[in-house]
C-alpha cells in the first residue's frame, strides 16, 4: 500500500495578497485572481491533506500516520510527533506584499497556542524584475526604538531589503521579521504551525475599509532585535546530485536537478523524503510504481521505502526530509 510516490490534493488559500501565478505557472486549479498559497503537504488541524492518487486516495494524512505510523514517517520521528505530521509544505504567490511578521519560537508557541514554532525557508522559483523581500532589520534594533517607530508608522525604515531571483533561498529563524515581496513566486518548508505575530500591513484595508489585526503586543517578546546576516543560503547545482540548501533540526533540503537517471539510496534515512518539484518535470519511481511530476507539484515517499528512482530531460526537485 506505501510503496508509491504519494500524492495530495492541494489546499489552496485565497489571500488579500494573492494572484495568477499559482494558477497560469503551476496550474493550480481555481477561478480566482487572489490566489496566495498552495498547502502541498499538511497535517494542520482542519487543512489536514488528502490523498488524491493510488490505493490510498481518499485516505488523509492523519489517517495514514494512525494506519501505518512509524512506516510513514520513520521510527524517531513517529516517537517524536505520533500522529501529527512535522512539516508543512507550500507554494506561494505574493502579488502584493505579504504583511511583515514574524513566528514564535517551540517554546513561546507551545505555552501560548500549543504549537509548534515556526522555523522555516524559502525557495525562489520566480521573481518579477527588481522584486525584493524583507528579512530582519538593516541594524540591531532596541526594543524603545523598534515601538516608536511602529507607533510612528515608520517600522519600514528599520527593515532590511533584498533583491531576489530565481533560485535564491532563505532561512528565516522563529523572531526574525520578514515579508515576501509584491512579484515573488516561491517553495515555503516550515515546521507545522499556522501561527504568524503581524506587525506591519503596509496601511492597507479590504474592501469594506477594515485593517488586518496586529499582533503588537505578542510580538514584543517574540522578537529578535538583533541585525544577523544568517539568513541567506549558498549552495551547488551539480547535475544528478543532491547538495543541501538547509540543514536544521526541524528539516533538511536538498537542490536535486535531475538530467537523465539518477537512484536514490536512503537506506541510512529514518525519515520520509518530500519532493518538491521547481522546474521542469520527471518520473519518480519507488518499487516499479511510477508517477509524474512536473513543476508545482509535490510528492511523499514513505519512510519504509529505501530506493527511489529519478527520470528527467530536465527536472529541478527540492529534496526535503529529517535528520
Amino acid at each position: 500500500m506505501l510503496d508509491y510516490p504519494i500524492k495530495f490534493n492541494p489546499i489552496l488559500k485565497e489571500k488579500i495578497w494573492g494572484g495568477n501565478k499559482l494558477k497560469n505557472n503551476l496550474n493550480k486549479e481555481t477561478t480566482s485572481d487572489n490566489l496566495g498559497e498552495s498547502w502541498e503537504i499538511s497535517g494542520v488541524s482542519g487543512d489536514i491533506s488528502v490523498v488524491a492518487n493510488g490505493e490510498l486516495k481518499g485516505f488523509s494524512l492523519k489517517d495514514l500516520l494512525n494506519e501505518y505510523k512509524a512506516k510513514i514517517v520513520g521510527e524517531k520521528i513517529y516517537s517524536e510527533f505520533n500522529a501529527d505530521f512535522p512539516l508543512l509544505i507550500k507554494f506561494i504567490d505574493a502579488n502584493t506584499e505579504l504583511s511583515v511578521q514574524l513566528h514564535p519560537n517551540d517554546e513561546l508557541a507551545q505555552q501560548r497556542h500549543n504549537s509548534f514554532g515556526k522555523t522555516e525557508m524559502w525557495y525562489i522559483m520566480q521573481a518579477d524584475k527588481e522584486a525584493k523581500i524583507n528579512i530582519g532589520f538593516k541594524e540591531s534594533v532596541s526594543k524603545e526604538d523598534y515601538i516608536a517607530r511602529l507607533e510612528e508608522g515608520k517600522i519600514v525604515e528599520l527593515l532590511n531589503f533584498e533583491e531576489v531571483k530565481k533560485g535564491d533561498s532563505f532561512f528565516i529563524n522563529t523572531g526574525k521579521v520578514h515579508a515576501i515581496g509584491a512579484g515573488v513566486l516561491l517553495a515555503e518548508i516550515q515546521q507545522t504551525s499556522d501561527v504568524t505575530y503581524r506587525i506591519y500591513d503596509w496601511d492597507r484595508t479590504d474592501d469594506e475599509g477594515n485593517s488586518r489585526e496586529l499582533h503588537t503586543a505578542l510580538a514584543i517578546d517574540a522578537i529578535d532585535f538583533e541585525k544577523k546576516d544568517d539568513f541567506k543560503l549558498n549552495y551547488k547545482k551539480q547535475a544528478n546530485t543532491s547538495s543541501e540548501v538547509a540543514s536544521c533540526k526541524y528539516f533538511t533540503t536538498n537542490y536535486l536537478p535531475v538530467k537523465g537517471e539518477v537512484k536514490k539510496d536512503y537506506s541510512n534515512l529514518d525519515s520520509f523524503v518530500i519532493y518538491m518539484c521547481v522546474g521542469g518535470n520527471g518520473v519518480i519511481s519507488v518499487n516499479g510504481n511510477s508517477e509524474n511530476i512536473k513543476q508545482g507539484e509535490t510528492v511523499l515517499i514513505p519512510a519504509d521505502n529505501k530506493q527511489v528512482d529519478i527520470s528527467a530531460e530536465n527536472c529541478e526537485l527540492l529534496e526535503v526530509y529529517i535528520k
